[in-house]
């Protein structure tokens, strides 16, 4: 059962990633959550997930692989954002805030892992 654990997470990382990718794309996105947390806690929230469902799928990914890669995904949905159809702006300050969500779990994962094996 172990060995199937990667390919469900691997799945979820997907489903977010493509849901995330919807949303910022979308011209009116429906707002799910409550009180309106405003556009750069949600970016971070966003890529918190993401990160943490990277973490997990790629348990020997190395944090800068996952971070480059995520990093890269959070700036092509700012490029997408440029899309004038879209209506939509893009802000190069989203993607700043996703890049720290992303170090910031990778950080805190790192730490753990350091804590329970002694290797990052």
């Amino acid at each position: 059962m172990p060995l199937l654990r990667p390919l469900w997470v691997r799945i979820a990382l997907f489903v977010a990633a493509l849901f995330a990718f919807v949303m910022a794309i979308l011209p009116h996105p429906p707002q799910l959550m409550p009180y309106n947390p405003g556009d750069k806690v949600q970016h971070m929230l966003t890529f918190v997930v993401l990160a943490a469902l990277a973490r997990v799928a790629y348990p020997k990914a190395t944090g800068r692989r996952i971070f480059l890669w995520l990093s890269a995904f959070g700036a092509v949905i700012e490029v997408a954002q440029m899309i004038p159809a879209l209506h939509r702006d893009a802000d190069t300050w989203d993607w700043v805030a996703d890049s720290c969500a992303i170090m910031a779990v990778l950080g805190i994962t790192g730490l753990i892992r350091f804590i329970r094996t002694g290797r990052f």
